[in-house]
C-alpha cells in the first residue's frame, strides 16, 4: 500500500461519501442494513445503498414512515428516516427500487461502535462467565454486528460481516465479550435494545485505524513513514519466518501453563506489508469507513497494547483517531469511551512502559471533550496479555455510559481520582474525588511511591482518613512527588465503596 498525503478534509469526504461502488445487484443496501438491525433512537437515521438504474425512484417504509428519493448518476441513493423513540418490537423495513428488499425484525435503540485490538476482539466463549451466560434465555435486546477483518488500500463502501444477530445460546459465543457485557448492562438498565457494531483486530497498532490524510498530518508520521517503507522491503522474509515464530510463542505459552517456565519471547507481531491489515490506515479504510454515516450513540475503544513503548506518539495518535472518527459522523463530539490498559507484568512487573501508555490514555481523555476512561488496574490476571475476565470491562464502560450519556445519576461511574495533594512535614496528604467509602482491598495499602528532590522513588506506607490518604516513607524526609500504581503490574489496592479502583497517577514529570 502506498500512502498519499491527502488534505484532511479531502480524505474524510472520500472516506465517508459512498459515491462509487460496483453495483452487482439491482438494488443493494450498505453493510449495516441486515435483518435484526438496531437503528439509533432519537436521531435521524440515514439508510443508503446502490441501484443500477440512475434516476430510478427508491422508496422506504418503516414504522409508519414512508420516504422516497432518486438514485443519483453514480448509482447511489440515501434516505433519512425521522428520529424515532426506542422500540424493542421488531418491524419490517422495506426498500423498493429496481427491486425490493425487506429487512425483518428491525428495532430501535442504542448503537455503539466497539473497536480496538485483541482484548476487544476476545470472544465470550473464551471468557470467564460464558458458562453462566449460556444458561440465560435468548435476549433480543442485545444484538451484535460482527465485522469481518478486512483491510483496504482506500476507504471501502462495503465490508463483509455476519449481519446483525440477537443474543442466544447459539450466537453469544462469538460476540465480543466486552461488547456483550456492555450491552447487557445498558439494556438491563434502560430496557431498550442495544446494538454493538464490533470491528476489531488483534495485534493491531492504532495507526492502522486512522485515515490516511489525517495520519499523514501528524508529527508521528515522520517516524512511522520510514518504518512503513522499511517494513515493505522486508515483508517477504518476515512473512516466511512468521509461522516458526508463532509456533515458538505457542510452545512458550504452553510451557508457562504446564511447567511455570517464564516466557522470555516477545509476542511475534505479524509483519506489516502490502495487503496486511497491520499497515497504516488499512483497517480504518476496510472496517470503519463503510459504516459512516450509520446513526450511532458513541464508540468503545480498547487498544494500546501494540503501542506500548511508543507512548509519546500515542498521545497524538489517539487524539487524531478520536477527532477523525467524529468528523466522519454527523453527530459532533459523540461519546468516546476508552479502556485503560490493565495491569500486566510484561515479564517486567516493575517496568514503566505499560504505566506510561496508561498515563497517555488518561491525558488524552482529560483533554478531549465527551470522553471517559474505564480504569482496569485491579485485574486479577496480571500474567495474561488477554485477561479472561471481561465482565468488569464491559460493566465499567456501561457505568460510564449510564451516568454520563444516559443521565442515570445513581450509577457510580468512576473510582477514586487524584484531586489534590499537599506536604505536611514528612507526609504527603493525597485527596481523592469519587472516593465515597475509600478503602483498601488488601490488608496493606499498596502501590504508593514518594520521592524527594533527588528524584529517587521509595515504596511508601499509607493510611486512609476519609477521602484522603496520608503517605510517607522513612527514606524520604522531605517528599515532593508521589506516584500511585505507576508500574506495569501495578499493585494498587485503593477503591471506593462501589468497588471501582483508584486511577493510576503521578505528580512528577521526570523520566
Amino acid at each position: 500500500m502506498k500512502l498519499f498525503r491527502f488534505p484532511v478534509l479531502g480524505i474524510l469526504m472520500l472516506a465517508f461519501s459512498p459515491m462509487i461502488t460496483p453495483c452487482s445487484a439491482v438494488l443493494k443496501l450498505a453493510s449495516p442494513f441486515t435483518d435484526h438491525a438496531v437503528l439509533q433512537r432519537d436521531l435521524a437515521v440515514p439508510v443508503w445503498g446502490w441501484d443500477d438504474r440512475p434516476g430510478a425512484t427508491v422508496t422506504l417504509s418503516y414504522r409508519g414512515q414512508k420516504k422516497e428519493t432518486r438514485v443519483n448518476q453514480s448509482g447511489v441513493w440515501r434516505i433519512d428516516l425521522d428520529a424515532m423513540p426506542a422500540s424493542a418490537e421488531g418491524a419490517d423495513l422495506v426498500i423498493t427500487g429496481s427491486s425490493s428488499v425487506t429487512l425483518h425484525d428491525v428495532v430501535v435503540g442504542e448503537v455503539w461502535l466497539a473497536s480496538g485490538q485483541s482484548n476487544m476482539e476476545w470472544t465470550l466463549n473464551n471468557s470467564r462467565g460464558y458458562t453462566e451466560e449460556k444458561t440465560k434465555p435468548a435476549n433480543s435486546l442485545i444484538r451484535e454486528l460482527h465485522v469481518e477483518q478486512t483491510g483496504a488500500d482506500l476507504p471501502a463502501t462495503t465490508v463483509p460481516n455476519l449481519g446483525w444477530r440477537t443474543a442466544s445460546v447459539e450466537t453469544i459465543g462469538r460476540f465480543s465479550a466486552v461488547g456483550y457485557f456492555f450491552a447487557q448492562a445498558v439494556a438491563q438498565k434502560l430496557n431498550i435494545p442495544v446494538g454493538i457494531i464490533h470491528a476489531s483486530w488483534g495485534g493491531t497498532a492504532i495507526e492502522s485505524w486512522i485515515p490516511e490524510g489525517v495520519l499523514a498530518q501528524t508529527r508521528a508520521w515522520r517516524t512511522l513513514e520510514p518504518q512503513w517503507r522499511e517494513a515493505q522491503k522486508v515483508f517477504p522474509q518476515k512473512s516466511a519466518a512468521q509461522p516458526a515464530l508463532e509456533a515458538a510463542w505457542q510452545k512458550a505459552q504452553e510451557d508457562f501453563k504446564t511447567k511455570g517456565t517464564p516466557i522470555t519471547l516477545e509476542w511475534p507481531r505479524p509483519p506489516m506489508g502490502p495487503g496486511s491489515g497491520f499497515a497504516p490506515s488499512r483497517l480504518f479504510n476496510g472496517m470503519i469507513a463503510p459504516f459512516a454515516p450509520y446513526a450511532l450513540r458513541g464508540a468503545l475503544w480498547y487498544q494500546g497494547e501494540s503501542n506500548v513503548g511508543r507512548h509519546d506518539e500515542y498521545r497524538e495518535l489517539l487524539s487524531a483517531l478520536i477527532d477523525s472518527w467524529r468528523a466522519a459522523w454527523p453527530h459532533g463530539d459523540f461519546p468516546f469511551l476508552v479502556v485503560q490498559l490493565p495491569n500486566f507484568t510484561d515479564n517486567k512487573p516493575a517496568g514503566r512502559a505499560w504505566a506510561q501508555l496508561r498515563e497517555t490514555q488518561a491525558h488524552v481523555v482529560q483533554h478531549t471533550p465527551a470522553t471517559a476512561l474505564a480504569v482496569m488496574i485491579d485485574g486479577d490476571e496480571p500474567d495474561k496479555l488477554h485477561p479472561t475476565n471481561k465482565r468488569p470491562v464491559g460493566e465499567r464502560l456501561a457505568a460510564i455510559a449510564l451516568h454520563r450519556v444516559y443521565n442515570q445519576r445513581t450509577t457510580v461511574w468512576s473510582g477514586p481520582q487524584l484531586q489534590a495533594f499537599a506536604r505536611e512535614k514528612a507526609n504527603l496528604h493525597v485527596r481523592f474525588a469519587y472516593a465515597d467509602g475509600l478503602l483498601s482491598n488488601s490488608p496493606e495499602i499498596s502501590g504508593f511511591e514518594i520521592a524527594g528532590a533527588d528524584q529517587i522513588f521509595h515504596a511508601a506506607t499509607a493510611k486512609i482518613i476519609g477521602v484522603t490518604v496520608v503517605v510517607s516513607s522513612p527514606a524520604v524526609t522531605s517528599p515532593v512527588a508521589i506516584r500511585y500504581a505507576y508500574t506495569n503490574a501495578a499493585p494498587g489496592s485503593l477503591a471506593n465503596a462501589a468497588g471501582l479502583p483508584a486511577a493510576p497517577f503521578r505528580t512528577d514529570d521526570w523520566e
